[in-house]
C-alpha cells in the first residue's frame, strides 16, 4: 500500500437404515473420488505450469484457480453446516429421548414398589381374615351348643323340674344367663361377620388397585420399549450423519488445504526483499510473536494490508517532485532516510520507496513509506537504530532494537522481509497488541495505520477491520498448512 504516514512514538438397522447406509456408502465413495481429485490437482500445479509462464501469467492463473476452490469452498461449508445442524438436531432429540426412557424406567420401578406395597397389604388382609374365619367358626361353635343347652332346658318339664334337685329360683337364673350369653354370642358373630365382610372388601379392593398397577407397568415398559426402539433409529441415523458430516469436513479441509497452496504460490510471487516462501513467512512472524507477544498472524495481517509482504513497496524516489513537493517530507524523514542509507550502503535516489497517495487530482500527505511494513523514515529511526548526533543523523548499534532481537551482525534493513517483521511486531506491541484482547489488536492495528491520534477517527476503522479478518484467515491457513 502506497501512502506516507505521520506516526508519533508509541506511549505503551431397520430397511430404512440400510437405505440411509447405502446412501451415504455412496456418498463417501463420490466425496473420496472428489478428495482425490483436489488432492492431485495440488500436486500437479507446478507439472501443470506452462513452461515459460511468466509471473504475471503465473499470478493470473492462480488467482483464478483461487476464486474457483474459495467458491467450492463456500459450498463445501454450507453443506458442512447443515449437516452439524442435522447433528445437533439429532442429538437434542436423543438427549429428549433419553429423558424419555428414564421417566419411564422410574415410572416402572414405582409400579414395582407400588405392587409391592400393594402385595404387603393383600397379605395383611388375608392374614386378618384368616384369623376372623377361625374366630367365627369358634363363635359358631359356641352359639350351637349354647342353642343346644338352651333347648334342653325348653324341653324341662315342670314335673321333672319339681322332681330334680335344683330349685325353681336357680332354674330361672340359668335360663336368663343362658339367653343373656346367646344374645352376647350373636352380637360378636354379627360384629365379627362385618369386620370379615368389610376386610375381605378392602381385600378385593387392594387386589383391583394391584391389578391396575401391573397393567399400568406393563403400559409403561411397553413404551419404554417403543421409546427405545425410536431412540436406536435416531442412534443410526446419527451415526450415518456424523459419518456424512466428517466427510464433507473432510473435503472442505482439502480444499482450504488447496487454497492455502495457492496463496503461498501467490505469496512467493510477490516477496520482499526478492521471492518468499509463506513458509519462510510464517517463521519470521512466529520469531517476532516470541519476542515481542504480538500473534503471529496479526504481524502477517499487518504486512499482508500494508504491501501484500513487500509486493507494494511503492516505485517513487525519496527526492522526486510529486505535484510540486517532494515525495518525502523534507524536515521530518529525508535526513533519517539518508541516514538509513548510508548505514546499509544503497544510493538513497534509487531505492524505491512510496508515493504520495493522488486522489482526484490532488496530493494527500506525504510518501516515503519503506518497504513490507511501510515504516516512514521517522518510525523506523526508534526501532532501527538511527539517532540524532545534535548536527544530522547517524546509526547506532546500541539503539537499534530490532537487530538485538533477531541477533544479526549488520544494521536494520526496512527492505529486509526478517526485520520488517520485527519492526512490525515492535510497533505493534507498543501499540497494545501484546493484550491479547480482540479490541487491543484491532485498535493497535488502527494505531499502526494513523498512528495514537487517529485511532479515534471512526474514518479510520475500517482498516482495523480489515487486519482482524485478514488475521482470522490466516491463522486458519497456518493451521491448515501446518496441519493441526
Amino acid at each position: 500500500m502506497e501512502k506516507g504516514k505521520k506516526l508519533s512514538r508509541p506511549r505503551e438397522k431397520t430397511t430404512t437404515d440400510a437405505a440411509v447406509v447405502f446412501s451415504f456408502g455412496i456418498l463417501i465413495t463420490n466425496m473420496k473420488r472428489l478428495l482425490v481429485v483436489c488432492v492431485v490437482g495440488v500436486l500437479l500445479w507446478p507439472q501443470a505450469a506452462v513452461f515459460g509462464e511468466t509471473d504475471a501469467e503465473r499470478r493470473a492463473r492462480l488467482e483464478k484457480e483461487l476464486q474457483v476452490v474459495e467458491k467450492q469452498i463456500i459450498q463445501q461449508q454450507s453443506l458442512l453446516e447443515g449437516k452439524q445442524v442435522e447433528r445437533q438436531s439429532l442429538e437434542r432429540d436423543l438427549n429428549i429421548l433419553d429423558t424419555q426412557i428414564n421417566k419411564a424406567a422410574l415410572g416402572i420401578e414405582a409400579r414395582e414398589l407400588a405392587i409391592e406395597q400393594l402385595t404387603d397389604q393383600i397379605g395383611e388382609k388375608e392374614e386378618v381374615i384368616d384369623i376372623l374365619t377361625e374366630r367365627l367358626q369358634k363363635q359358631r361353635q359356641s352359639i350351637a351348643e349354647l342353642v343346644r343347652k338352651t333347648q334342653v332346658v325348653d324341653d324341662y318339664s315342670l314335673v321333672e323340674l319339681m322332681l330334680s334337685n335344683q330349685n325353681l329360683s336357680e332354674f330361672f337364673v340359668d335360663f336368663e344367663n343362658y339367653r343373656v350369653i346367646n344374645d352376647s354370642l350373636n352380637e360378636s358373630l354379627e360384629a365379627l361377620s362385618t369386620i370379615k365382610s368389610d376386610t375381605e372388601s378392602q381385600k378385593t379392593s387392594l387386589e383391583d388397585k394391584k391389578l391396575t398397577e401391573a397393567e399400568l407397568k406393563e403400559l409403561q415398559e411397553q413404551e419404554k420399549l417403543a421409546i427405545e426402539r425410536k431412540e436406536n433409529e435416531k442412534e443410526q441415523i446419527l451415526d450415518v450423519t456424523k459419518g456424512e458430516e466428517a466427510a464433507y469436513k473432510q473435503l472442505l479441509q482439502a480444499q482450504q488445504k488447496t487454497a492455502a497452496e495457492i496463496r503461498a504460490q501467490l505469496f512467493e510471487l510477490a516477496g520482499g526483499g526478492g521471492k518468499i516462501p509463506f513458509p519462510d513467512a510464517v517463521q519470521y512472524a512466529k520469531a517476532a510473536s516470541a519476542q515481542t507477544g504480538v500473534p503471529a498472524a496479526l504481524v502477517l495481517a499487518i504486512l499482508e494490508q500494508e504491501s501484500s509482504y513487500g509486493a507494494n513497496i511503492g516505485s517513487c524516489a525519496y527526492d522526486d517532485i510529486v505535484y510540486g513537493r517532494a515525495v518525502m517530507h523534507p524536515d521530518r524523514d529525508q535526513p533519517v532516510f539518508v541516514a538509513i542509507a548510508n548505514a546499509l550502503g544503497f544510493n538513497p535516489s534509487t531505492q524505491q520507496v512510496s508515493c504520495p497517495w493522488i486522489r482526484n487530482g490532488e496530493r494527500i500527505g506525504w510518501g516515503g513509506a519503506m518497504g513490507p511494513s511501510q515504516f516512514i523514515p521517522s518510525t523506523w529511526a526508534i526501532y532501527g537504530g538511527i539517532v540524532s548526533t545534535g548536527s544530522g543523523y547517524a546509526y547506532s548499534a546500541s539503539s537499534d532494537a530490532i537487530r538485538q532481537l533477531t541477533g544479526k551482525s549488520s544494521p536494520s534493513n526496512p527492505f529486509n522481509n526478517q526485520d520488517a517483521f520485527m519492526a512490525t511486531a515492535l510497533l505493534m506491541r507498543d501499540n497494545g497488541a501484546a493484550g491479547g484482547t480482540y479490541n487491543a489488536q484491532w485498535t493497535a492495528a488502527i494505531r499502526y495505520f494513523a498512528g495514537w491520534g487517529g485511532a479515534s477517527n471512526p474514518i479510520n476503522h475500517p482498516y482495523g477491520d480489515n487486519v482482524m479478518a485478514r488475521k482470522a484467515r490466516l491463522e486458519q491457513e497456518i493451521k491448515t498448512l501446518e496441519g493441526s
